[in-house]
């Protein structure tokens, strides 16, 4: 901020910074960042379109739930809902928020196999996947059923993590490609009916806001902590105090697939 001595940004650098390592992260609720931190919104509005099939289906499965947020914002359930979770401070979450609406919550390591039969549900939904297992949702999937996901695209918010971590490799940078995502849906004998990237704008308004993200979404920058990186995150404070709002670009894509009808 103009005008603002070394000891006065100093002391706001640390209050930022003690309160977002403090607050609780658990869940998939963003609205500690609201005035924070923005980030505009893809066009095809997920959780809507979730909800509208939610509403059309038998019996679906929300896989990676996180603490059922998501799920949970639905209108209507079908009379079989199943979400599942790995990480056991989510799963608790889920399941207060989740069982009164007559949804199960699993504890499930996302690995192969998913604790299900095969031909299960006519619908499957996952926002934001660490990893889709195409052929495990293939088969768990009934014939005629469909894939409904929102992922994370490619190098989504590497503004942010270079600045740590310095430029990453090509590898990286093109990992969750679209293409490759369709590519691996079709060979799990699934059929991709619609597949939409974008690129987004996201801002950060103060260092809190950071460390809240960091903490939060663990596989932007491994083994993040404010003391490891506190050179790193004070450098950051003084540029947003001084110049505005930390800019970078979120890539998500919206992939739905269907399964083929039996002959």
């Amino acid at each position: 901020m103009p005008g603002t001595s070394e000891e006065e940004e100093r002391a706001r650098f640390e209050a930022l910074v003690a309160e977002a390592a403090a607050v609780s992260v658990d869940g998939w609720d963003f609205s500690w960042l609201d005035g924070r931190a923005t980030e505009q919104r893809p066009s095809w509005g997920y959780a809507r379109a979730m909800a509208d099939r939610l509403g059309r289906a038998q019996a679906a499965l929300d896989i990676q739930t996180g603490g059922g947020e998501v799920l949970a914002s639905a209108p209507k359930l079908p009379p079989v809902t199943v979400a599942t979770e790995s990480w056991p401070p989510n799963i608790a979450r889920a399941t207060a928020l989740l069982h009164p609406r007559g949804a199960v919550v699993v504890a499930d390591a996302d690995e192969p196999p998913l604790p299900f039969g095969d031909a299960a549900f006519d619908l499957v939904v996952s926002r934001h996947p660490v990893t889709t297992w195409w052929a495990e949702i293939a088969r768990v999937l009934k014939p005629g059923g469909t894939y409904f996901s929102q992922q994370v695209g490619p190098a989504s918010v590497f503004e942010l993590v270079e600045y740590f971590l310095g430029p990453r490799p090509p590898e990286d940078r093109g990992a969750r490609d679209p293409q490759r995502a369709r590519a691996d849906a079709e060979a799990a004998g699934l059929e991709v009916v619609d597949l939409r990237p974008e690129t987004l704008r996201t801002e950060f308004f103060d260092i809190g806001a950071v460390v809240y993200f960091l903490r939060k979404v663990i596989w932007m920058v491994p083994g993040f902590t404010v003391e490891r990186y506190r050179p790193q995150l004070a450098a950051l404070h003084h540029l947003i105090e001084t110049e505005g709002p930390f800019v970078a670009h979120t890539t998500r894509f919206l992939i739905e697939a269907r399964k083929p009808q039996q002959p």
